[in-house]
């Protein structure tokens, strides 16, 4: 059969799946959480490389506080399609600040746990609307790990000390994703986010890119 004038039989198949996006994630911890995430990422199969480009980018700028967090990935934004931003309430003083300057850029996204990132591996185990509030000494991150080093297996856990801990919860992976879902639809419902974390929103999306949709 004769071949279509200017076809060339070298010419490539165009592709039928949508181009995997540029992601960026900016976690506040430097070790727990960004691990955790890497981890999870990996899982999905969410981190590929694509003509020596990353596609996903988990990375801690060297910042611990909400504000100068979101700053960094103001500045970073221009060179990815989304950016999300993992940060804890904890007692930061400017989280509110930070909150609102995210909100004024629309590829950035706030991955907010109330009051830090324990709150989602807590919904590994059970689920609660508990308001964790600091007393004493004790901050409210601080009695939230209390709770968490209560549950079987996590009797050792500490912050910075938590190596391959996406593998040891993945069978509770489901159970945490519909926990966080409910907590959060109770407290946006009681006006109140203590507590809640946002951190299934990240695995949604590792999922999602680990998934490529048709165009």
């Amino acid at each position: 059969m004769a071949r279509k004038s200017g076809s060339s039989p070298f010419e490539r198949k165009k592709s039928s799946l949508k181009q995997q996006p540029l992601v960026l994630i900016i976690c506040e911890d430097t070790k727990s959480s960004l691990q955790y995430l890497k981890d999870a990422a990996r899982h999905f199969r969410a981190i590929v490389e694509v003509e020596k480009i990353e596609k996903v980018s988990i990375i801690n700028c060297g910042k611990n506080d909400p504000l100068n967090i979101i700053k960094e990935a103001v500045e970073r934004q221009r060179s990815f399609d989304q950016v999300y931003c993992a940060i804890d309430r904890d007692t930061h003083e400017n989280f509110d600040e930070a909150l609102a300057l995210a909100k004024a850029h629309k590829k950035i996204s706030v991955i907010a746990s109330y009051s830090c990132y324990e709150f989602w591996l807590f919904l590994h185990f059970q689920k609660t609307c508990k308001p964790y509030t600091g007393v004493g000494k004790n901050s409210s991150g601080d009695l939230l790990l209390k709770d968490l080093c209560k549950e079987l297996g996590m009797e050792n856990y500490a912050k910075g000390n938590s190596k391959n801990l996406f593998d040891q919860l993945i069978d509770r992976l489901p159970k945490a994703r519909q926990h966080a879902v409910e907590v959060m639809a109770e407290a946006i419902d009681n006006g109140n986010l203590n507590p809640s974390t946002r951190l299934h929103e990240l695995i949604d999306c590792f999922e999602s890119l680990g998934n490529p949709q048709p165009i």
